[in-house]
């Protein structure tokens, strides 16, 4: 059986989330057009304190617009690994992926 992704207990993981500004958007080219994929949203966590958070949103969840430090929930959050090599080193990146945003 394959793992897929993690659905984290979004209160014990990361408490409070509050909008942090935008990241960055996936495009690719489709039929000769540009299309995006994905954009991704910064957040801040009272729980998380060391790092931004950083949320994946699909296309349809459409562009968001948020004021600064205003409170948010994720819709259906889960969060997929990435493992990488440097050198003789392996490391993982935790990605967190939702279907939409919302004001909490």
């Amino acid at each position: 059986m394959e793992l897929k992704y993690v659905i984290p207990n979004m209160e014990k993981t990361f408490g409070d989330l509050e909008y942090a500004g935008e990241g960055k958007v996936e495009q690719r080219r489709i039929n000769g057009r540009m299309t995006t994929l994905t954009r991704s949203y910064n957040l801040y966590s009272d729980i998380q304190r060391a790092d931004d958070i950083e949320v994946i949103l699909p296309q349809e969840a459409g562009e968001k617009f948020f004021e600064s430090e205003e409170n948010l929930k994720l819709i259906n959050p889960r969060i997929t690994v990435e493992g990488y090599k440097i050198g003789d080193r392996g490391f993982t990146n935790y990605i967190l992926h939702a279907d939409d945003m919302v004001k909490a």
